[in-house]
Order: C-alpha cells, then structure tokens, then sequence
C-alpha cells in the first residue's frame, strides 16, 4: 500500500479552500484497489500549519514515508516557507510522485520555488507566460481577477478536454468512446502551466478552450522520472478539477466565491466518472 499525502498551503480556515473540502477526492483515493483488490492507498489530508514557520511535516517530507503528494497551493503567496520548499524538492529528488496544483493569477505562487515543477506554473507577478499576447484577461467579467485567468465554464459545469501529443497514461480511459479522458469539472479562471523549455522530461499531455475567447490553454504538464531518479510529477491548472464543489455544487464553497454554480455535473455523470478516470490514472502512474 502506498501512502498518499493530500495537503493544502493553507491553516485551517473554514471559509477557505481547506483539506475539508477536497473530501471527495480523499474518498474516491482511499477506494482505489490494486491487483489484488487491496486498498492501494492509504491517504491522509492535512492542512499546513502555522505560515511563515516550516511545516513540520513538509520540510521533513523527504524523510517521511510518504509516497506522494498532492499539493493543493490555495494560499496568496505565502504557504510555503523556503524550508517546506526544499523539503518538497528532495521528496521529489528521492522518487515521490508530485501532483501541484494551484489557480487564477497569483493564487497559489508560492510554489514556484519547487525544484522542476514550479517552472511549470505560471502567474500574474512571478514566472509569468512566455508569450506577451496571453498577459491579458482571458475572462473580462472577472472585474477582480486578472490573468491568467482562462475560462472553462461554470463551477458546477464541466468543460471538454483534449490529450495532447501521444496519448499519456494519464490520459487513457477505456470507458470512453475516444480512449481518453475527455471531460473535466469546469471553472471561472484556471491558471497556466507549461512545459519548462529546459526540461526534456517534461510535455504538455492535455488542454482545453476558453468558453470566453476560444482560446486554447493548457491544463496539464507531466514530468517523467529523471535519470538521476527523480519521481514523476504533474502541473495542474487549477485545484478545483479536484475540490468537492465542482464535483458536486451541493458541497457548498467558502463566502467569497461569487460567481452562480452550473449543474451540468450531476446532469451528466459521465463528466463526473471522466473526472475520476483522470484521478485514478494519477494516482496509479505518478508511482508507477
């Protein structure tokens, strides 16, 4: 059984995107099988403590016996200390699979500082898009929010994604007419991500178009193991292809989400078992 860590860059605040609110996921995660129909992972969610002091458990988690990380950075800046940085960067350098993931703008900037994966993530103030033209607001409504901030639809809603290049692993899904993974829970304003140019480990392997401008983004970057044994790892564009309320608008989210939630979710349950295919190819291939 692998040990699976889902950890958030935030306390504990309950009108925030806490660990409370990615249950689902930690559910779905701890009911995943292996071969032999034993529980293939044993997940523990936490948030991180006190900010601006080392967690405890992040700065030592090259130490730990944790297998992989999902890292949920829902922080304005300042959830990860230096500490916690280099921490996560040796987990990765001793074979942990890495999931990052963060959201619009600078939401979720502390993570740029992690070895390999945080050139992948793109923001408003720091490592920002290589190409000028998409430093502007993808979604113009979001008066508050600028970019990167491309729009996929609705919480609530799903969009439909698209594999890119060769099919990855993560992208396969049987149960689908295509083969692949075709649909995702939506959101207002995703981030960005992309394939650090001196990286040969790393490729884009999906994307969608912005209900907005039609513009194409990309919303995921695998990382393939280095020859010095690193572990595998993926960039995504935004947490919220894994929180409760895009899986289910019922689940609630914190006060300042002001935007009305879509139902097209829990119209369409295909868009929720595409949504879980992705999760558990995740899973299964970052420590495969």
């Amino acid at each position: 059984m692998l040990n699976l860590l889902l950890q958030t860059t935030i306390e504990g605040d309950p009108d925030d995107w806490n660990i409370d609110r990615f249950s689902r996921l930690r559910s779905f995660l701890s009911g995943l099988q292996d071969n032999d129909g034993q529980a293939a992972f044993r997940v523990v969610a936490r948030n991180r403590t006190r900010r601006g002091v080392p967690d405890p458990v992040l700065s030592n988690l090259h130490d730990s016996e944790v297998d992989q990380l999902w890292l949920f950075a829902v922080d304005v800046g300042d959830g990860l200390t230096t500490e916690d940085c280099m921490g996560i960067s040796r987990f990765r350098r001793r074979g942990g699979g890495l999931m990052v993931t963060r959201d619009h703008m600078d939401l979720g900037c502390s993570i740029c500082d992690l070895d390999g994966v945080g050139a992948a993530h793109h923001f408003h103030s720091s490592n920002l898009e290589p190409d000028k033209d998409r430093h502007r607001p993808d979604n113009p409504s979001a008066a508050r929010i600028s970019w990167p901030n491309y729009h996929s639809g609705a919480n609530g809603d799903f969009q439909r994604v698209q594999s890119v290049g060769s099919i990855h692993p993560v992208m396969r899904d049987r149960h689908s007419p295509t083969g692949v993974i075709q649909y995702l829970p939506a959101h207002p304003h995703e981030g960005a991500v992309s394939a650090p140019s001196d990286d040969a480990s790393a490729r884009v392997v999906m994307d969608a178009a912005s209900t907005a401008s039609g513009r194409r983004f990309n919303i995921a970057v695998a990382f393939e193991r280095t020859g010095g044994g690193g572990g595998r790892a993926i960039a995504q564009s935004t947490f919220h292809h894994f929180a409760d309320y895009n899986w289910d608008p019922s689940a609630g989210c914190p006060s300042f989400v002001s935007e009305p939630p879509g139902d097209a979710m829990s119209r369409f349950p295909e868009a929720l078992r595409s949504t879980q295919q992705y999760v558990r190819n995740l899973a299964f291939w970052l420590n495969a």
